[in-house]
């Protein structure tokens, strides 16, 4: 690639700014950029895990119930320093935080637009003492309320109504992908200018792919749906050989599947009657992503993004992948949702 022929990430988000709305401020390109800083900051300690000892857990238990990561607690504050200090964010909601953070009270008479951030800041972090990939993704959302006593009302909305989502995967190389409504692209981070380059314009996922994702080790708790459709996906009964793929990150699960197609699938089970993944942190801007490069994002009954939640830390079964393999999901279910 030419230097004549490299575009990074804050010029592909200035100029689908210039393109979408020309008499824009530039406030939410200065937002994006603060989540590609971030991701450089995460990026460098994850490749020096090994050897800056901060891998493994620590003492505390996230909101979740689940042992926060050393490297979890670095993202989250990196995301909360780089976001936070942009001027035009509102709030911030972490995956790992009980309650949303007010960064800015709009009743100080701050002026323009205003930003609400949903984030996990590292999915997958209980591989990475192994050297599996993991991620931060992330959503956007236009801040409505100034109501700084109940910040929850900027975070619970719809995922439909996100601005933008995407994620940034730490593996053998680190990408930002994203999309602000116009298609999904995505940008590989070289190392020798310290910048994401755009790599994978327009990204569509495939209209039926040969792999599916699932940990197969519930698959007995699953919804009997669930299980003849795995079944099928078995049987070779439309002459598809399907594979089974699962790494246990979402990002580089999902990653896989918006590249090469297939369905990736976190039913509810016996121990999670909800599903395990979060739908306002993962599902949303997974779903969203989906959509834009063409794809499909359910709980096998309802289109993700129409979801109205009611609480920041909500659960949902997730269903997402190519439109034949959803199609034959909604089939099996016998409620196809309307999409």
């Amino acid at each position: 690639m030419s230097s004549a022929s490299i575009m990074t990430a804050p010029q592909h988000i200035q100029e689908q700014q210039r393109k979408h709305a020309p008499g824009a401020s530039g406030d939410f390109s200065w937002l994006l950029t603060g989540i590609t800083l971030a991701g450089k900051m995460v990026a460098a300690e994850v490749r020096r895990a090994g050897l800056n000892d901060v891998l493994g857990a620590t003492d505390d238990v996230n909101v979740q119930g689940e042992v926060q990561q050393q490297l979890d607690v670095f993202a989250n504050n990196a995301l909360i320093h780089c976001l936070g200090s942009r001027g035009n964010v509102g709030v911030l909601a972490s995956e790992e935080n009980e309650n949303p953070v007010v960064v800015r009270d709009s009743r100080d008479g701050n002026h323009g637009d205003e930003y609400v951030v949903v984030f996990d800041p590292l999915d997958g972090s209980s591989n990475i003492d192994l050297n599996v990939s993991v991620g931060t993704i992330f959503a956007i959302f236009r801040r409505d309320s100034a109501d700084t006593d109940s910040p929850e009302k900027d975070v619970l909305k719809p995922g439909i109504e996100q601005l933008a989502a995407g994620y940034v995967l730490y593996g053998s190389s680190t990408m930002l992908v994203y999309t602000t409504g116009d298609g999904v692209d995505g940008f590989t981070l070289d190392p020798m200018i310290g910048a994401f380059v755009l790599s994978h314009p327009k990204i569509k996922m495939p209209e039926k792919g040969n792999i599916y994702s699932v940990n197969e080790a519930y698959a007995d708790s699953f919804p009997t749906y669930c299980r003849h459709y795995l079944h099928w996906l078995k049987s070779g009964t439309d002459d598809t050989v399907y594979r089974s793929r699962y790494i246990g990150s979402l990002v580089a699960d999902f990653h896989r599947t918006l590249l090469k197609g297939g369905i990736f699938m976190y039913p509810g089970t016996g121990i999670y009657k909800d599903g395990k993944l979060r739908l306002m942190y993962e599902a949303n801007p997974i779903a969203f992503l989906a959509e834009q490069a063409g794809g499909l994002a359910t709980t096998g009954f309802e289109r993700i993004l129409d979801i109205e939640p009611t609480d920041i830390h909500q659960r949902t079964p997730l269903f997402v992948g190519s439109r034949y393999e959803m199609e034959q999901l909604h089939a099996f279910a016998k409620k196809p949702p309307k999409v």
